[in-house]
């Protein structure tokens, strides 16, 4: 079954969040005309989540949903009511969701409710860790999902130890390689962007940070924050709305003093620091992704991390607390080998064909089906 022979919006994209659009925007577009994207507005904010569908060339969702700024059960809960309503006005041949998002549970229940076949990209990511909600979402949708796409032969790995294994499961590589790929700007252009900023090409450090394990607790995002401000470079922080608030809930605000604050950025200008900074710092699973795709270091500030496939490599697990700053003064001290270095290996994520391994692989499900 082609594209061509699939009915208008016959093929059902469940999202809600920044990462989902970047990575399923090439799945989008290669459905073309069969892709019906519903985005249930788990980001609500503007700049993390609608404005991204305009950068990344894609037209506005066809269903939006408001489940934003809710509890996690409410979210997820509302959700499935909204999306399975729509399902039975308009039924899809399939649903396709990606990653670990509240969002993705949602679509992936309301999937199994209707029958309708179900797709899971970037499936078989696995931290071990069940303090994540992400960790219990994943896992949710991989055991409904009628295919499993997974990134790498880990996460297939990690899928077969539970017993989902055979037609269910393809390795695809992971999607973000050719979004990054598609809007990562010219050197030009990224060193512009340095310059502006006042910056100087591999002598500043980018960061993130938005997870609630280190923006929740205010005495942990208080020790972030401080290992931050004592780096020996400038650090640049894209400010997430989420952090914003707690920022402001615990009276942390002066903390930002010693960083250069930023808006939350388009993925391209973001792209476009993050290839010409000296190394990154954050609790972001894509930006460890990115790192492997742009050949940048990064310091991944969390307890666990469902990409193995880049430790030892591209990235470097380090719970907060002084661990980061004395791992960021061993990495300054030698940039130029480890960029060297770096700069030899293969991302451990594709060679920019997963968008096309993850349509073809639907097509075969409904062939079968």
């Amino acid at each position: 079954m082609t594209d061509a022979l699939l009915p208008p919006g016959s093929i059902a994209l469940v999202l809600g969040t920044r990462p989902e659009i970047i990575k399923l925007a090439e799945v989008a577009r290669l459905l073309g005309s069969a892709a019906r994207v519903i985005y249930t507005g788990q980001h609500y904010d503007e700049r993390l989540g609608p404005r991204f569908f305009h950068e990344l060339g894609l037209p506005a969702a066809h269903v939006v949903l408001t489940v934003g700024g809710a509890p996690r059960a409410q979210q997820i809960g509302g959700a499935v009511v909204a999306v399975d309503r729509h399902f039975a006005e308009q039924p899809p041949l399939a649903v396709i969701v990606q990653g670990d998002t509240n969002a993705t549970v949602a679509g992936a229940l309301a999937a199994n409710a209707r029958d309708v076949p179900l797709v899971h990209v970037e499936a078989g990511l696995r931290s071990h860790d069940r303090a994540m909600p992400e960790e219990h979402n994943r896992i949710i949708v991989d055991h409904l999902a009628d295919l499993c796409c997974a990134p790498t032969d880990t996460a297939r790995d990690n899928l077969a130890r539970e017993g989902i294994s055979g037609e269910r499961v393809v390795v695809t590589g992971n999607t973000v390689v050719e979004a990054l790929l598609r809007l990562v700007p010219p050197q030009s252009r990224r060193r512009d962007l340095v310059r502006r900023r006042g910056l100087v090409p591999d002598a500043f450090v980018l960061s993130t940070f938005h997870r609630p394990e280190n923006v929740d607790d205010p005495e942990r995002l208080a020790d972030v924050l401080h290992q931050l401000a004592s780096l020996t470079l400038p650090v640049v922080l894209p400010l997430h709305p989420r952090t914003a608030a707690r920022l402001r809930d615990f009276g942390l605000g002066s903390m930002l003093d010693a960083l250069r604050v930023t808006d939350p950025m388009s993925y391209g200008d973001f792209l476009g620091l993050a290839s010409e900074c000296a190394f990154m710092v954050s609790d972001s699973g894509g930006v460890q992704e990115e790192a492997s795709v742009l050949r940048r270091p990064v310091i991944v500030v969390r307890n666990s991390t469902e990409r193995p496939e880049v430790l030892g490599t591209f990235a470097r697990l380090v719970p907060p607390g002084p661990g980061i700053a004395e791992l960021a003064a061993s990495w300054t001290a030698d940039l130029g080998a480890l960029h060297e270095r770096l700069g030899a290996l293969a991302s451990p994520y594709g060679d920019g064909s997963a968008s096309t391994r993850c349509v073809a692989a639907t097509h075969e499900l409904l062939s079968r089906r």
